[in-house]
């Protein structure tokens, strides 16, 4: 009678494909957030999302991808930022802009 071998799983992920999904879901996030940096307060906190999984996911498989989106997320955060500043500094002059046009049209 011949000895039963028990079948062997075997997968075909590397140690660092555990992390593959990081990767791609800061690449994901990284070109959400070319369109979400325009209100920084969706844009600021989706970039350094996309930061953080770039930053975990780096060490896959998939590094181009963290890489890719680590450089999306931290372009958009930047524009974020200074989409927020413009705000601050020029909001109470467009204001008045828009009141003045308002009271010469009525």
């Amino acid at each position: 009678m011949a000895e039963q071998v028990p079948p062997q799983v075997v997968s075909g992920d590397t140690p660092g494909d555990s992390k593959k999904g990081f990767a791609i879901a800061s690449l994901v996030v990284g070109i959400i957030n070319l369109c979400a940096w325009l209100l920084p307060i969706c844009g600021g906190p989706l970039a350094v999302v996309g930061i953080v999984l770039g930053v975990l996911g780096i060490q896959s498989s998939q590094r181009t991808l963290a890489i890719v989106g680590i450089v999306l997320s931290g372009l958009t955060l930047l524009l974020a930022i200074l989409n927020a500043v413009a705000g601050v500094l020029f909001g109470p002059q467009i204001t008045d802009m828009f009141n003045q046009i308002q009271s010469e049209l009525y």
